[in-house]
């Protein structure tokens, strides 16, 4: 972390104040005024550099409250006058003030000028008005200030800039610059959220975080775990901008500190109404009644946390419990509010350690509402709060689910046991059989357990009419095995069942849309996905498990070639879950990531997946981690650093030795596309190509057809010219704009026709596929400089490198040979990038299996065509290919 915190997000203020400075004429100064904490004090400090630099001389004069007892206190470092008379100080002040002075001037920085002295307000509107200076200084907003100080920007002779709090974009890039590394999405809002763009308390939380390891790296990125850290120093500053309270406000702010936000009337009916309205006017408390009726609220999210730690477990425990007893009296009981009074009655009891009476009925309808709002965590919490008060199986079924969603497996599966004996009917033992088995299949990873528990059940749920319920957990763990056709049966006969439960028309639109995806059946999900959304609506597990379904909507759309639509998605499920607990907003970061890969923007793509990467590896999410890390894998490889690019390969071997191997089928083809494109970025092209043939068989053993295409349409991209006959069968087979796109540009390359590959680019682009657009304009320039066709290819290239810069900076095989094509063979270029890797004859001939004698005859011809006399000329001639270089 850098010591030293730069000034971001300031170039507004620092222009004004600069403007300020230099006028001849008009004002000759600046009032920076602000919230406390805002950066107002380092902005003067800048601005008193600037000019010191410009050669005026430099007074910086800090008013405090106990120097404001003192005439001149405030001056007392810069200045030792005498005299008899307030003139004759004033102007003794002044010349020692601009004692030395030369052309450039005095400026004189004041902090905090609402504390000054009566006499030292005086010597500042003295200074000003005599233009004997110029003048800057800081007042705190809300401060009474002196007169005399309060006048000059008043009557005009001082200019005033509003210092606005940090936004949250700025915050972020702030935190990024001192961190030294991309911060996670979440981390940023939190910390944002706490400073309240206040640099000051930023400041303070991210050294705390930092220095307790809340806040560390990990995986390149700087994520806070766990709960939030206020340090003493910050808890102090917080105290000291709260001021001194009296015990009714202590105990109005103290109530919201544990309750907020809360109702008015609430608020006024547990404390002295008195003191909520001295709180609101003084600053503690703001009340919002846009929506309805006055809510209250701290002012300032510290104040709650700063108050929460100063209170000692007895306190908290009855704070908590008249709380819960107060929102229990009130008028609104809605699921909302009755959330908050189940988690405030375990608060108390997790504060005195000791679990009191609990309300079964209550804590199960809370246990449902946390699992509407995905807090798996809170939500067993409840369940099991309900449970042990003798709720029966409806909670105990809850906290199997909210056990097994919060990745507790273990836990879920004894508790499973335990109620699978308690099970009194048929309809019950089946229930439990479904979420037992969900359990072992996601959680646990007992595939074949998984499956035979839903088969023990199999005839039972027939004799009660629950056989398409286990069609459509069948279809979930159909498609993740690689048996997309399989997937696609079950969740077809389970979604035609007209007593379906809306539970399991969300599970089985999970497997149905994944294996319609890779199928190439693209254009059959949307409707069924629109019944599933409204399906989960109606749920409590609904929201969760619509998650996969849209992280399968949208690889099925960037497969069938649909990229605007799949990034629209993405970002709607990241602004509509971003605040979801858990991994779910990971998830959602994942979206955002795998939809820019898919349109070829590769540093967004690497930013958002290393990013979710480094979350859900953190949060026991295997799975959806390996995910992450295949698709990093490609994005930092199709930016053509070899070394980045095999660092990405080799972490994703790791993890495909730890990933359950019979879960890799339906993925293989992607592993292999990863692979391909490794070799790509390693400039062993024919490798590539030979990688992405591999990939497309592997599709059609498990019927892929899809990915089929997209394997296929890589290989394209990377040179073939072989596939256009397959890739034009494809196209009556799959649904979607990518397989006519792919199949033109193969039959455009093999026929080397400039022209046809200059369409299918425009084609691609209008797609949104702009790295595959970029990589076809790039073979359509060599197409025409082969033709002689100068001015064409320069157009071609031009257009392929606009394209590269929108997929920012992409460095493919295509854009490098239409950089600057070399007149070489493709096995000579691929030789001469291995060379330019440092590889040696040996290591290059075991890559591409060759002999030692046939890499030295390649170099050879090489070298007569170039000129070069040494490995190291031509390396440095085949690197000189690559765009952006």
């Amino acid at each position: 972390m850098s010591a030293a915190w730069p000034l971001t997000g300031r170039d507004e203020e620092l222009g004004f104040i600069d403007r300020a400075l230099r006028r001849t004429d008009g004002p000759r100064g600046v009032v920076l005024a602000g919230a406390a904490g805002v950066g107002k004090t380092r902005l003067a400090r800048e601005a008193l550099a600037v000019a010191a630099r410009r050669g005026a001389v430099a007074r910086w004069v800090p008013a405090t409250a106990s120097a404001r007892v003192l005439p001149l206190g405030a001056f007392a470092g810069v200045l030792n006058v005498t005299g008899q008379g307030q003139s004759l100080v004033l102007q003794r002040a002044t010349s020692a003030l601009v004692d030395g002075a030369g052309s450039a001037g005095v400026v004189v920085a004041v902090d905090d000028a609402h504390l000054l002295d009566d006499l030292s307000s005086l010597l500042v509107q003295h200074l000003v008005v005599r233009r004997a200076a110029t003048v800057v200084l800081t007042l705190r907003s809300g401060e009474s200030a002196p007169d005399a100080v309060t006048g000059l920007w008043k009557d005009g002779y001082l200019d005033r800039c509003e210092v606005q709090p940090l936004s949250e974009a700025e915050t972020a890039e702030l935190l990024e610059a001192v961190l030294g590394g991309p911060v996670d999405s979440a981390t940023a809002a939190r910390l944002c959220a706490l400073a309240r763009g206040s640099a000051l308390y930023l400041r303070q939380l991210v050294e705390s975080g930092v220095e307790s390891t809340r806040l560390r790296e990990v995986g390149g990125v700087w994520r806070w775990e766990g709960t939030s850290l206020v340090s003493q120093s910050l808890s102090d500053l917080v105290e000291d901008r709260m001021g001194s309270l009296s015990e009714p406000l202590r105990e109005v702010v103290d109530v919201l500190a544990f309750g907020e936000p809360l109702p008015v009337s609430v608020l006024a009916g547990m404390t002295d109404p008195v003191a909520v309205e001295q709180a609101e006017a003084s600053g503690l408390v703001s009340v919002d009644g846009d929506d309805g009726p006055l809510r209250a609220r701290l002012a300032h999210p510290l104040y709650g946390e700063v108050r929460r730690i100063r209170t000692g477990p007895l306190r908290a425990a009855r704070l908590c419990r008249r709380l819960a007893q107060a929102l229990g009296e009130a008028d609104d009981n809605g699921a909302t509010d009755i959330l908050r009074r189940t988690v405030l009655t375990l608060d108390a009891d997790a504060a005195l350690g000791a679990e009191g009476e609990v309300d079964p009925v209550l804590f199960t309808a809370a246990a449902q509402r946390a699992l509407e709002l995905c807090d798996t965590g809170l939500a067993a919490r409840l369940a099991g709060a309900a449970v042990r008060a003798g709720g029966g199986f409806v909670p105990h079924l809850l906290l199997v689910y909210a056990l097994c969603m919060d990745d507790q497996g273990q836990e879920a599966e004894r508790e499973a046991a335990v109620l699978a004996l308690r099970a009194a009917t048929d309809e019950q033992r089946v229930q439990v059989a479904l979420l037992r088995a969900g359990n072992l299949f996601w959680t646990l990873g007992r595939f074949d357990q998984a499956e035979s528990t839903l088969d023990a059940v199999d005839s039972l749920a027939k004799t009660i009419g629950a056989g398409p319920e286990l069609d459509a957990l069948r279809a979930t763990i159909s498609a993740e095995l690689g048996r997309p056709a399989g997937a696609i049966r079950a969740a077809t006969n389970a979604l035609a069942s007209a007593s379906l439960s809306d539970l399991a028309v969300v599970m089985a639109t999970w497997g149905l849309t994944q294996g319609l995806g890779v199928v190439g059946r693209v254009d059959e999900i949307g409707p069924v996905v629109e019944r599933a959304a409204a399906a989960a609506t109606r749920t409590a597990q609904g929201p969760l498990l619509l998650q996969p379904v849209k992280v399968f909507q949208i690889n099925a759309l960037r497969l069938g070639g649909y990229l605007d639509e799949a990034e629209t998605i993405a970002r709607e499920q990241r602004k509509d879950n971003w605040e979801v607990p858990g991994h779910g907003q990971l998830v959602t970061v994942f979206l955002v990531g795998h939809a820019a890969l898919g349109r070829g923007n590769l540093r967004s793509a690497q930013r958002r997946l290393r990013e979710a990467y480094a979350g859900l590896g953190t949060c026991n999410q295997p799975a959806w981690a390996f995910t992450c890390q295949l698709y990093l894998t490609q994005a930092v490889a199709m930016s053509g650093d070899p070394v980045a690019a095999e660092r990405e390969l080799s972490a994703l071997d790791a993890a495909i030795r730890d990933h359950p191997s019979n879960t890799l089928n339906l993925i293989q083809p992607e592993i292999i596309l990863a692979r391909a494109w490794v070799a790509a970025a390693q400039g062993a092209v024919s490798r590539a190509i030979a990688l992405a043939h591999e990939a497309a068989d592997s599709a059609v053993v498990s019927g892929q057809l899809a990915r089929e295409v997209f394997a296929l349409h890589t290989a394209v991209c990377f040179g073939d010219r072989t596939v256009a006959g397959r890739l034009t069968e494809l196209t009556t087979l799959v649904d979607g704009p990518r397989a006519p796109a792919a199949a033109a540009q193969a039959a455009a390359l093999a026929a080397d026709d400039g022209h046809a590959l200059l369409e299918v680019s425009e084609r691609l682009e209008r797609m949104g596929d702009l790295l595959a657009a970029a990589d076809a304009a790039a073979q359509a320039t060599v197409a025409y400089t082969q033709h002689g066709l100068r001015g064409s290819a320069n157009t071609a290239a031009a257009r392929a490198h606009r394209l590269a810069k929108d997929c920012e900076d992409a460095r493919t095989p295509a854009l490098a040979l239409a950089a600057r094509p070399l007149p070489l063979t493709t096995r000579q270029r691929e030789i001469g990038a291995l060379v330019a890797q440092g590889l040696s004859n040996q290591q290059i001939a075991d890559r591409l299996t060759m002999s030692v004698r046939t890499v030295e005859g390649h170099i050879y011809r090489a070298a007569t065509k170039l000129g070069f006399t040494n490995r190291a000329e031509f390396a440095a001639l085949v690197r000189d290919e690559v765009p952006g270089d």
